[in-house]
């Protein structure tokens, strides 16, 4: 693959959205890295997804410890792609990663003990060729461990330098309202709430969860906005052969309902009637919500990539 020069103009057409009470601004679509970039995927194609990501002004790559496969393997690809193609761009970019779901064998290498997350972190670290992380997340609550472990845990590799932010993931309303409080008086603010936020799964809106983040200045991104694929065309004929309902264990065909599928055709009716695609319009729709800041894409092509970048200009529901 040719030498990369990015884009002169790939700030030009990306709009950018503050993250809370913080100086960091987000691009309005980032990249996520859960699926489509571990060591079973074409390197190439990898590269130039992140490629045409940054050209267009997707500053922000998300990652976790376990993204692969195998588990580490996505990190490995951004270590790779940091060396061959963004070093000289480090400094334009925002990286996050996570701990919090398995990732090795035996009781330390799971949930939100201190041990586990600082020592996944290092890991991270190494695996990515990096001296920090701009976003260290707890990925998942863990209700066994006291949470003023992990939370001071998150304060003290911002304090070491292994992180400039700190965020959680999926944590329910009272232990983000723990989280809050704790961060904020240890002088660490809690930048970032990562959650499911899409057409069919309102659940961040209905607990609170989104009202508090808007309330407190804590931003908020939101993963799976097509409800892995489903908000898009690629369903409303069935299951196709070879789509991800048919091979992922996150996104079983149970999940197609009758009920569903009529939902589905009548919402893509919908987005057709003002000239987008499903896609468009329920991305438009995540952007439209109160308190967003980002969403998270996840793309298998640069075409996937950029078709999902015509958001930025579409209509929500």
């Amino acid at each position: 693959m040719q030498e990369y020069s990015p884009s002169p103009q790939r700030y030009d057409r990306m709009k950018y959205r503050r993250c809370g009470h913080s100086g960091v601004l987000l691009p309005e679509v980032s990249l996520g890295m859960w699926h489509n970039f571990g060591a079973v995927d074409n390197y190439d194609n990898c590269r130039a997804i992140v490629r045409c990501a940054f050209d267009n002004g997707i500053t922000h790559l998300d990652l976790a410890n376990n993204y692969g496969p195998p588990y580490g393997s996505a990190e490995l690809t951004m270590g790779r792609l940091l060396a061959d193609d963004l070093k000289a761009h480090r400094d334009e970019l925002f990286i996050a990663t996570k701990a919090g779901y398995d990732m090795w064998p035996g009781p330390y290498g799971n949930w939100g003990s201190r041990k586990y997350l600082m020592a996944s972190l290092d890991q991270s670290l190494h695996r990515m060729r990096l001296d920090y992380v701009d976003l260290f997340y707890s990925h998942r609550f863990d209700p066994e461990t006291p949470l003023d472990e992990t939370l001071q845990a998150l304060v003290d590799v911002v304090r070491q330098g292994k992180a400039l932010y700190v965020g959680i993931s999926r944590w329910p309303l009272e232990a983000l309202r723990t989280a809050y409080e704790y961060l904020r008086s240890r002088d660490v603010p809690l930048l970032i709430y990562q959650g499911r936020l899409n057409m069919l799964d309102r659940e961040p809106q209905e607990a609170g969860i989104l009202d508090y983040c808007d309330a407190h200045g804590i931003g908020f991104v939101s993963f799976s906005p097509l409800a892995q694929g489903l908000l898009t065309d690629r369903y409303i004929n069935g299951i196709p052969e070879g789509s991800r309902m048919t091979k992922s264990r996150h996104l079983t065909p149970d999940r197609l309902t009758p009920q569903l599928l009529q939902h589905l055709r009548e919402l893509n009716a919908k987005a057709q009637a003002q000239g987008e695609t499903l896609a468009d319009a329920a991305l438009a729709w995540v952007l439209a919500q109160r308190g967003i800041t980002s969403v998270l894409v996840g793309a298998s092509s640069v075409q996937q990539l950029q078709t999902n970048l015509r958001c930025l200009d579409a209509h929500p529901l």
